[in-house]
């Protein structure tokens, strides 16, 4: 049985939004976050502008440009807590470039930051190894090729 999961999906202005609301149906969006999960969580998963992406970046994380996804994990027992957000533009623009439909690129962006919410890291090559096995195992059952 899959975990529980209360859900909040926001989306700030992003151009093209149709095609990014299309992409994260919010039963596809909980059901790949449930299958990354271990134990109950509550999760928000927010879509934003580089602009806004690249302010979170910069201040969070001392990098000045937009990323992917950013991970604010703030508890992991006994419920997952966590913010994810996910840069529109960069996904975008990455899903093209590695010739994947935006669906399958935000779910795998979704289930990796949903690892980091519960601990998850892939800073030494032993860790990268591990976190990429899990998330391609889990993308598997979601129906998706190999993320990488």
């Amino acid at each position: 049985m899959l975990p529980e999961l209360t859900l909040s999906l926001q989306f700030s202005s992003v151009a093209k939004a149709d095609k990014h609301r299309a992409a994260l149906a919010r039963h596809r969006v909980k059901k790949w976050i449930r299958h990354a999960l271990q134990s109950d969580a509550e999760i928000t998963v927010r879509i934003v502008d580089a602009e806004e992406g690249q302010t979170l970046n910069r201040e969070y994380r001392k990098k000045d440009y937009a990323t992917n996804v950013l991970t604010f994990d703030y508890t992991q027992e006994p419920v997952v807590t966590a913010d994810l957000v996910l840069c529109a533009p960069v996904v975008a623009q990455e899903a093209k470039e590695q010739k994947k439909t935006l669906e399958a690129h935000y779910a795998h962006l979704i289930v990796h930051g949903t690892l980091h919410a519960q601990g998850w890291d892939h800073e030494l090559d032993e860790d990268a190894q591990v976190m990429e096995l899990r998330e391609t195992e889990i993308m598997a059952r979601l129906g998706f090729k190999n993320p990488y």
